[in-house]
Parts: structure tokens; C-alpha cells; sequence
């Protein structure tokens, strides 16, 4: 079965899991670049709000098509409580190549309906979930919870 593990970090939080899941199961990885600037305190704001008012964005057309792989894993911070724009925007444009998905993201708070937003949007049901807090991913919590993850990822 092969996997592809796509996500958006702006802060590095997410790339760092993303990353880690990509070790263990050993399987490509790959970051949505956003081509609007959401450096510094003003990416920050704008980010906030485009990611309440639900808005798309564009991103460089990702090198390894989704529809190669039998799981696609997209990880997304998590933006004033729902997904950020940049996976927001893949997810729409790439949703009818999934074959099977698997989201995970990161916040800071421990409340969010991410998970299931990304799950309506991409019209599938995930095959693993993964909810992780920035304090997790800071101190090296995330280990053993990665590690299932992917396991039922292999199942």
C-alpha cells in the first residue's frame, strides 16, 4: 500500500509531525505551498481570517499527484478553529483523486472540529485521525501517538 503524507505548516509545528508520520510508515512527503505571504504578525492576522471566512487560496500544483497513492495523510494547523487555507484549497481541488484519506492536525487548544470539517469537505471518511497540541509536539508527547496513527493507517 502506498501513502503520501501532504501538509501545510507555517510555523513548523505541523511539518514536524508530518514529517515523523512519513518515517514510520517510510512513504513520501510532501508540504502545499501557499503562494500568499503569511509571514510576521500580518500573515498571522490575514491568516485568522481567511481561515474563518473559509476562503481558498492558491498553492503550486503539488509534485506527487494524490491518485498514485492508496492513502493520502494531509495534516493542516488548526486556524482560529477550522483547517487552514492552504489544505482548505487542496483538499477542494484534489478531493476526487483521493483514494482513501487520513488527516491529522495541531493547535493549541485541545477543542476542535477540524477533523471532521476536513472529513465533510473531502466527502470521505478517514481511515485514522490524529488531534495533537503544540505543547505535545514542543516536548516530544506525540511519539506513541503518531505511532498509532500510522498504524491504523497499515491496517
Amino acid at each position: 500500500m502506498r501513502q503520501l503524507v501532504v501538509y501545510y505548516s507555517r510555523t513548523g509545528t505541523t511539518r514536524k509531525i508530518a514529517e515523523a508520520v512519513a518515517e514510520v510508515l517510510k512513504c513520501d512527503v510532501e508540504e502545499i505551498r501557499d503562494l500568499k505571504n503569511r509571514t510576521g504578525l500580518l500573515g498571522w492576522l490575514s491568516s485568522g481570517m481567511d481561515a474563518t471566512l473559509k476562503r481558498l487560496t492558491r498553492i503550486e500544483k503539488p509534485v506527487n499527484p494524490p491518485e498514485l497513492f492508496d492513502v493520502t495523510v494531509i495534516g493542516t494547523p488548526v486556524w482560529n478553529s477550522t483547517m487552514s487555507t492552504p489544505v482548505r484549497t487542496y483538499i477542494v481541488e484534489y478531493r476526487d483523486r483521493f483514494k482513501q484519506v487520513a488527516f491529522f492536525c495541531t493547535q493549541y487548544g485541545s477543542r476542535s472540529s477540524v477533523l471532521k470539517e476536513m472529513e465533510d469537505l473531502c466527502g470521505r471518511k478517514p481511515v485514522a485521525t490524529l488531534m495533537l497540541r503544540k505543547r505535545q509536539v514542543e516536548t516530544g508527547e506525540y511519539i506513541d501517538a503518531v505511532r498509532q496513527f500510522c498504524a491504523q493507517i497499515t491496517r
